[in-house]
């Protein structure tokens, strides 16, 4: 920004410079009122599907994949339960609405830590699988796509598909084997 303004100064430009932040903050605020929508509804499905059990059920579901990335998390624990529907969140390609739930999910991770002052292997694996975001149905990208005029917007599936399935393999695969070699003993704080 300071460059930007560096140069509309110096080469006397300083109107396109306002017109271009004005264009950019309109364009933010109109982009974010659209997310807004499909964030409100989801975050909703998510609200019902705890409320309900459903919750209980996708942690059921995915409870033998994810006893062997958590190995040391519950099957049926809050935990559990948060990790499951962060997941299914992002299996759906809604990022947005997953971060609540991902935030949730973390602060239960801590609540069983034993050591609060330092990160569980879990922990870091949940971060990891997280950021990848497994995606079946891109739906945020898929929206965007579709709001600046695409054509065909969900003709990105198989590509999301093999990219993240991929980072998040690689990623579990790689966190794991180091994991092995930085293993630091555990120890309880007070």
């Amino acid at each position: 920004m300071v460059v930007s303004f560096v140069c509309a100064a110096a080469l006397g430009n300083m109107q396109s410079l306002s017109d271009a932040v004005l264009e950019g903050a309109s364009g933010a605020v109109d982009l974010s009122i659209s997310l807004l929508g499909m964030l409100c509804l989801w975050g909703g499905i998510m609200n019902v599907a705890q409320e309900s059990g459903f919750t209980v059920i996708i942690s059921r579901i995915l409870s033998p994949l994810f006893k062997v990335v958590f190995k040391n998390v519950k099957k049926e624990s809050p935990a559990a339960q948060a990790i499951s529907m962060n997941f299914a969140a992002n299996l759906l390609g809604l990022g947005n609405a997953a971060t609540p739930l991902g935030l949730e999910a973390m602060k239960r991770l801590q609540l069983e830590n034993r050591n609060k002052s330092s990160a569980t292997d879990d922990m870091a694996v949940f971060v990891l699988m997280n950021s990848a975001a497994m995606r079946i149905i891109p739906t945020t990208v898929a929206a965007l796509r579709s709001k600046y005029g695409s054509a065909s917007p969900m003709e990105i599936m198989p590509a999301t598909w093999i990219c993240t399935a991929a980072s998040l393999f690689v990623g579990i695969t790689v966190s794991k084997l180091l994991g092995r070699f930085f293993r630091r003993p555990e120890r309880e704080t007070p």
